[in-house]
């Protein structure tokens, strides 16, 4: 089953970084995660809670730019509301 909060994952091994997109669009790319946490991760029943128990808060991260794509979506969603 998909999941809910996550919509995308990708693993550097070389650098050791993870790199998370939500499904609300907002990306993030965690540093020095261990090959067996990623594999873990890729596994785990649900990616959501492994995230907030092995990953959120306990490594370094920095939130990366939006794609031109994800940024105009939800620029037409809010326009969608205001009409």
């Amino acid at each position: 089953m998909p999941s809910t909060a996550i919509r995308h994952v990708t693993y550097d091994a070389v650098s050791r970084e993870l790199r998370i997109t939500f499904t609300s669009g907002r990306r993030y790319a965690y540093a020095q995660v261990p090959p067996e946490v990623h594999a873990a991760f890729s596994s785990a029943a649900s990616r959501g809670a492994f995230f907030n128990h092995r990953i959120r808060d306990r490594f370094a991260y920095r939130e990366l730019a939006r794609s031109g794509s994800e940024r105009r979506s939800g620029a037409d969603r809010q326009r969608r509301l205001r009409v």
